[in-house]
């Protein structure tokens, strides 16, 4: 192996915010705050370098483009996809509407600053 992903920058209108509802998502930790007002979490007791990437959440003023290039895919670990679906929209993420046909066996949702993430249907070990 070459690579790997180990962290992940998200700009962020509100870090705090934004951290708040991924680390709930994901069962992340905050693990460190930089001068500059970024956010960094993810798993507890593994944080950077682990074999999960962190997200770091860094603050911008600059005006968000129309679609981001990049976005994440979820799977749910411990209950199925309707259940994580409920759980989701219960932490602020909102349904979005890109185009889909209803056949699809996922969810496009946007978190708290309408970045898309999905949310599959395969489920995965928590591990």
């Amino acid at each position: 192996m070459a690579c790997r992903i180990s962290e992940l920058v998200i700009d962020a209108a509100d870090p705090e915010r934004l951290a708040a509802f991924w680390s709930a998502v994901l069962g992340y930790v905050e693990l460190g705050r930089e001068d500059d007002g970024s956010i960094e979490i993810g798993p507890p007791g593994a944080g950077f370098g682990g074999p999960q990437p962190t997200l770091v959440l860094s603050p911008t003023t600059d005006p968000r483009p129309a679609k981001l290039r990049l976005h994440i895919d979820l799977s749910p670990t411990d209950r199925d996809q309707p259940a994580e679906l409920e759980r989701l929209l219960a932490l602020g993420a909102r349904p979005a509407d890109i185009g889909q046909t209803g056949e699809e066996n996922w969810h496009v949702l946007l978190d708290p600053e309408d970045n898309e993430f999905c949310l599959l249907r395969r489920r995965l070990n928590p591990a």
